[in-house]
């Protein structure tokens, strides 16, 4: 089996609900190590959404596999040095805590550039600073409010939070990319022979002769979720900068193109097709349709004109598609080339079978007991994601205390001051 990409990283992080968890939760599948820093007192807030998982939280059990949960009151005195002696022997620190509360605890990326400047810190934030909205809370319907999003998911009149939080994984995501460049700047960046300085041995996460490979320019990575989004925002600003023009959302469609969106068919099945060029309308109109005469229409030679006119074509494939079954319209928008899917919903994607025949499922262990979670996208030729544990409140907290040397006589006290949490169990 190919070693893991971030075998040796070690990764802290002060993390709640979804941005973070994903940032590190991303860094874990790749093989680094996550010390997840949690609160005495319950921990993530997002441990508590629901208890549909064998009595765990749903959003939890997802973002939090292969992590080590470390219960410590950061406020304290006591607490706050063992977040530093941790960040002594880290590569990484993650944090999405509120506005505020890294400049309190003495950890911005400007702190941490004086007392660990080997570490590379990545803060999350809802709007990013210097900025009228800077020093408030962001959540992802939010941001999705905030940023647009909503107003181009739904209905002209009827906006919506598109369903998954995206807001706050791709944003997880453009913070794990940062942190694999910054590593991979911070490695290469160590010898003038490239990217020599692989780790080895075990998941100690500290490089012989220490961490060494600081990278020109700083260690610190600032994501805000806004930003974020802007980026997701791309095509709907650049259309409206150029035009003035709010485009209005068309459900299970898309403005940019057409024809591109669902019809019923004669089963009583939902069925999504679409074009995304003139030639695929072209086959579209001949060869599915049998409508030469839409083929040949002026008004349709563009996708300009079929956007325009996009009325015409949706009644015309809605006529189609509902004399005819699902699998007959799957199969000769197949035959012709013409994209095309099965509207699903959650239960029947759980058991879809391109998951069932390509193996994707796995057994990953929880306090609460086994359950089935999905292998993470990326499919490396010899590397099989760890799929850890997802932890317990606490679950590590002795043992991680234990490498920093702290012996069972100081952990009785700090938990009798409640600096650390109960013993797990």
């Amino acid at each position: 089996m190919t070693r893991a990409p971030l075998s040796g990283i070690t990764v802290v992080t002060l993390e709640h609900a979804v941005s973070a968890p994903m940032c590190t939760r991303t860094l874990a599948d790749f093989g680094a190590r996550v010390i997840k820093i949690e609160h005495p007192n319950g921990g993530d807030f997002a441990r508590h959404y629901d208890d549909v998982v064998n009595g765990l939280a749903a959003h939890f059990v997802w973002c939090n596999r292969n992590k080590e949960s470390v219960t410590i009151d950061v406020k304290t005195t006591e607490g706050l040095d063992i977040l530093h002696r941790l960040l002594d022997r880290a590569d990484v620190l993650v944090s999405n805590l509120a506005p505020g509360s890294t400049g309190r605890l003495g950890i911005t990326p400007a702190d941490m550039e004086v007392r660990h400047p080997n570490v590379i810190a990545v803060e999350i934030d809802g709007y990013g600073p210097g900025g009228p909205l800077s020093h408030k809370r962001a959540y992802d319907l939010l941001i999705q409010a905030e940023s647009g999003t909503c107003a181009v998911t739904g209905e002209a009149g009827a906006p919506a939070k598109p369903g998954p939080p995206v807001a706050d994984i791709t944003t997880g995501l453009q913070s794990a990319l940062s942190i694999m460049a910054l590593l991979y700047s911070r490695d290469t960046g160590r010898s003038a022979g490239g990217n020599t300085g692989r780790r080895e041995g075990g998941n100690t996460g500290r490089r012989e002769g220490g961490n060494t490979g600081r990278r020109e320019g700083g260690n610190s990575v600032a994501v805000s979720l806004f930003d974020t989004m802007m980026d997701v925002m791309g095509y709907q600003l650049t259309y409206t900068q150029h035009t003035g023009v709010d485009q209005q959302p068309l459900g299970m469609s898309s403005p940019a193109v057409a024809p591109y969106g669902s019809y019923r068919t004669a089963d009583g099945q939902t069925v999504v097709l679409g074009t995304t060029n003139d030639r695929e309308w072209q086959r579209l109109a001949r060869e599915i349709l049998q409508r030469n005469d839409l083929a040949d229409d002026e008004r349709f030679r563009t996708n300009a004109g079929r956007v325009a006119n996009r009325a015409v074509l949706d009644e015309a494939i809605g006529d189609w598609c509902g004399q005819q079954d699902l699998n007959h319209v799957q199969k000769t928008a197949d035959a012709a080339g013409i994209g095309n899917s099965r509207y699903n919903v959650p239960s029947e994607v759980v058991v879809h079978p391109q998951l069932t025949a390509r193996d994707r499922w796995r057994e990953v262990q929880t306090s609460a007991g086994p359950i089935q979670a999905l292998l993470p996208p990326p499919v490396i030729a010899g590397y099989d994601p760890p799929m850890g544990a997802v932890p317990g409140l606490g679950q590590h907290t002795d043992a991680v205390l234990a490498e920093l040397g702290v012996g069972s006589d100081e952990i009785a006290v700090l938990r009798d001051r409640g600096v650390i949490g109960p013993a797990y169990g």
